[in-house]
């Protein structure tokens, strides 16, 4: 069911998405594709924002920091999730694998690379750490205000 805590948190976390996507394009090695990169990161964080943040934030009283730091979280992760994914189905296409065990493996590597990719990026951590704390309290507000 709509409400205003889920309105609120699918955009403020699609935002935060779209502008964590964009700090992270400077860390790429030089001639990497983005391609879609920034408008998948924004649908993930609608839709965190509006499955996690906004049905959570219409059932606390307190002040939704930590939905928000989570639902920062679950948006690296999904974002970690679909480009490490697509990327070993690029490798795979050209067959890099000698079987499907070692592909779903390398996923989790390739995730790892973008993570310490990632932690390069000290903008990048704050804004996902502070803009989930405030996207958090900004839904239980919301939640609040217009029940």
């Amino acid at each position: 069911m709509p409400t205003a805590a889920r309105l609120v948190g699918a955009l403020f976390f699609a935002a935060l998405g779209w502008y964590a996507a964009d700090l992270f394009k400077p860390l790429l090695p030089e001639g990497t594709a983005v391609g879609l990169f920034s408008p998948i990161s924004g649908g993930w964080g609608a839709l965190v924002g509006w499955t996690f943040t906004g049905k959570r934030a219409d059932q606390i009283q307190a002040g939704g920091a930590g939905i928000g730091l989570t639902s920062s979280f679950l948006l690296v992760f999904w974002v970690l999730l679909t480009f490490s994914g697509y990327r070993m189905l690029q490798k795979a296409l050209n067959k890099l694998y000698p079987g499907p065990v070692e592909a779903v493996q390398d996923v989790f590597s390739i995730a790892v690379g973008y993570l310490q990719l990632a932690a390069q990026g000290t903008g990048l951590i704050a804004a996902l750490v502070v803009g989930g704390m405030f996207g958090g309290w900004l839904s239980v507000q919301a939640a609040r205000r217009w029940p």
